[in-house]
């Protein structure tokens, strides 16, 4: 902080070296605004309001039937109306701005100033405009803005009728138009579902919907088909083992005897497991160990309980040959009827499994052009669609154009009310003299500071030690002071005074000057 304010201390000391070089340029500065501010010509304001009645009790009860402008679109209607050229041409000729010999340049030059000029705002609410316009005579500003308040009230919107005479012209051309392409999409569309009929489905689906349901279908009955064909070859393997045991019951008898001698799985797998645990105790003990001697006589009473049951299983077996010989031929003839039915039924099942096979062919080589049908039948739906929707909004459009003519020619389209006649203000409305004073004062003394900054920059020098060893980077051994006599504090002190002076003037004179402009305007 200390250093950036004895950087600003520096500047400012060097800045007072050059200080008369600011307060003269301040004075110039000063002289040429307050001279250009004082040549700049007053402008006078002209002035008056108009209404402008659109609304009529016809259009609220017509409303969404017929055409009516909003306020926005009636304002920019009369915007384009009176701010054009040919209306402008037609004022400078009703305003007699037109008495002077002007070459063509001139007469453009006019127009293109009084477009600018002109103004038409609203005020007060919708539909109440105020029309104005700014010059140096007060006369020919009043006599601009009446000129443009009678061309806006006899500008009489009745080409409205002829706009909306056009716009049925227009529109009933467009309706023959769409009406032949609406019929040409029609008979285009009805010539492709000709040609495609076989393409569409019962129930509207497209062709990979037929074809995935298709798919289905088939793998559906392929697998049915496969449980119809497990089920005959059961029956059959079924059918076969009845013959065989038909053909030999006693060997049969036989060997249900021997695998009923050997049906003990449940006691074999113990003593199997009791001789296990017995040759892994024998290498540890001897046969008088308590669990060696547990383990075999288990064993033995196992082994009597299995010689037990085999022999009731074998005497059991003996009454079996008899009570099956009297069934077999009651199973024989079942086997024999379910048989029939499972051929039956697997040669329905491998017909509709061709036929969908058939079919999901068919389908397969219609999906090969599908993709070029569907795009032709979207085209030209999609053509029938905006075609129609074209033609039904023109239709409408050209309705509600009928509408319209007829409620402008019995309600009339605006009423034109002059609230105040054309008026100029007493006073000048431009320039703001006080405003550009102060503006050129404040340019002067913006003026003087730069000069004398610039001047400090463009002739430095050294005003301590401390900005000369930070200059040069090397140490200052000593420093000479300078002894002030009398005679050059007194000569220092008069310049200074000189200063004020030369400043407090500047200011007194602005000071004046905004004094008597004011004193100018309060009268």
């Amino acid at each position: 902080m200390e250093e950036l304010v004895r950087q600003l201390l520096g500047i400012a000391r060097g800045m007072w070296r050059f200080r008369w070089l600011g307060v003269l340029v301040a004075w110039i500065v000063a002289i040429v605004g307050g001279v250009v501010v004082f040549q700049i010509p007053d402008r006078y304001e002209a002035d008056a309001r108009l209404y402008v009645d659109t609304q009529s009790i016809l259009k609220p009860l017509m409303s969404g039937l017929a055409v009516q402008p909003n306020v926005d679109q009636q304002v920019g209607m009369l915007s384009r109306t009176l701010i054009s050229r040919p209306n402008i041409e037609k004022l400078i000729r009703m305003a007699d701005l037109d008495l002077k010999d002007r070459s063509k340049a001139q007469q453009d030059a006019l127009v293109e100033s009084l477009m600018k000029e002109l103004k038409i705002n609203i005020t007060g609410g919708n539909n109440l405009y105020t029309l104005s316009f700014r010059d140096a005579d007060p006369a020919k500003a009043k006599r601009v803005v009446q000129s443009l308040v009678s061309i806006f009230v006899e500008s009489s919107l009745g080409a409205s009728r002829k706009d909306t005479d056009q716009a049925k012209v227009f529109l009933g051309e467009q309706i023959k138009a769409y009406e032949r392409k609406l019929e040409e999409a029609e008979a285009k569309l009805l010539a492709f579902r000709l040609r495609n009929v076989e393409r569409q489905a019962a129930d509207g689906s497209d062709a990979a919907s037929s074809l995935s349901g298709i798919a289905t279908q088939l793998d559906q009955a392929k697998l049915e088909l496969r449980e119809a064909e497990n089920a005959r070859d059961q029956v059959k393997a079924q059918l076969e083992g009845e013959k065989s045991s038909s053909a030999s019951i006693a060997t049969q008898s036989l060997l249900q005897e021997s695998a009923i001698s050997i049906s003990t799985p449940e006691i074999d797998a113990r003593i199997a497991g009791l001789k296990s645990n017995l040759d892994a105790l024998l290498p540890r003990f001897t046969e008088q160990h308590p669990d060696i001697i547990s383990i075999r006589r288990l064993i033995e009473d196992l082994e009597e309980q299995k010689r037990k049951e085999v022999q009731e299983k074998r005497l059991a077996a003996a009454a079996m040959p008899t009570a099956s010989s009297n069934n077999r031929s009651v199973a024989y003839q079942e086997l024999s009827r379910m048989l029939a039915v499972s051929e039956v039924q697997v040669a329905a099942l491998r017909a509709r499994v061709a036929e969908y096979q058939a079919r999901l062919n068919q389908a397969r080589e219609r999906m090969k052009t599908a993709p070029q049908v569907q795009a032709e039948a979207a085209q030209l739906n999609r053509d029938y669609d905006i075609n129609k929707k074209n033609y039904q909004d023109l239709v409408a459009r050209r309705q509600s154009a009928v509408m319209s003519g007829e409620l402008d020619d019995a309600s009339g389209v605006a009423d034109f009310r002059l609230i105040d006649p054309p008026r100029v203000s007493p006073k000048p409305v431009w320039p703001n003299r006080t405003l550009y004073l102060l503006l050129a004062l404040l340019a002067a003394l913006a003026a003087g500071t730069f000069s004398a900054f610039a001047g400090s920059q463009l002739r430095p020098v050294f005003l301590d030690a401390g900005a000369l060893r930070d200059k040069i980077k090397l140490p200052v051994l000593g420093v000479v002071s300078m002894v002030v006599s009398d005679t050059q504090r007194k000569r220092e002190r008069a310049s200074l005074m000189r200063f004020l002076a030369a400043c407090g003037s500047l200011l007194g004179v602005f000071g004046a000057g905004l004094a008597a402009m004011a004193i100018m305007a309060g009268r």
